[in-house]
């Protein structure tokens, strides 16, 4: 479809005009998030930049995702239909939900208050979560808040992927609730006993 003066357009009302829009902001989070990949791989930017920038394109992704469920149901589909080949966008933005720093752990810990505070923000977060679900709240956007800057603690890592693939209005089952809880308090656990070594260090 062409106006008069001959330019394509690529929709005829204002509902397709947004879906458009929204297909290519979709395509520009998942093009962006490939270029940071690529770039923190290569040492180009530093785990400093990298951490802020590719939490702010999963929220975008996330935000967005929410709203294109019903007209985009499957994302890979998506990046295969446009020919995107964004594997490490992917990647980060559907599977893991968190930047490579958090998934794959950096030194978290340095001396003196930042060290405290990073300990503080760990436990309430874990106390905060494993309350959340004793309280039965367990939708997936009142249990998604628990830490995943805990070095080494796959059990947490998946739950935050499993976490993240869902719809935020998605309640977990009973055994799935029973599950994460007793996870969560394992991790916990283990956390509390090494504690000591991590303020020591």
């Amino acid at each position: 479809m062409s106006d008069e003066t001959g330019v394509v357009l690529l929709s005829s009302n204002k509902k397709e005009r947004e879906a458009y829009e929204n297909y290519a902001d979709l395509f520009a989070i998942f093009k962006t998030t490939e270029k940071l990949e690529r770039a923190y791989v290569r040492d180009a930017v530093s785990s400093k930049e990298y951490e802020p920038a590719c939490q702010k394109l999963i929220g975008q992704y996330k935000t967005l995702w929410e709203t294109l469920r019903d007209t985009v149901p499957d994302v890979q589909q998506f990046l295969v239909h446009y020919n995107m080949q964004c594997p490490m966008a992917a990647k980060r933005l559907i599977q893991s939900g968190m930047p490579a720093t958090m998934e794959h752990g950096k030194p978290r810990y340095s001396q003196g208050s930042h060290s405290a505070v990073n300990i503080a923000g760990s436990v309430q977060a874990f106390i905060t979560t494993m309350d959340s679900l004793k309280l039965n709240m367990a939708a997936v956007d009142q249990v998604e808040g628990f830490p995943s800057e805990f070095q080494g603690k796959e059990k947490v890592k998946s739950w935050i992927s499993k976490l993240h693939s869902m719809p935020a209005s998605q309640e977990l089952t009973e055994n799935e609730t029973r599950q994460l809880l007793f996870d969560l308090e394992s991790s916990y656990n283990e956390f509390m006993s090494v504690l000591p070594q991590l303020q020591g260090s």
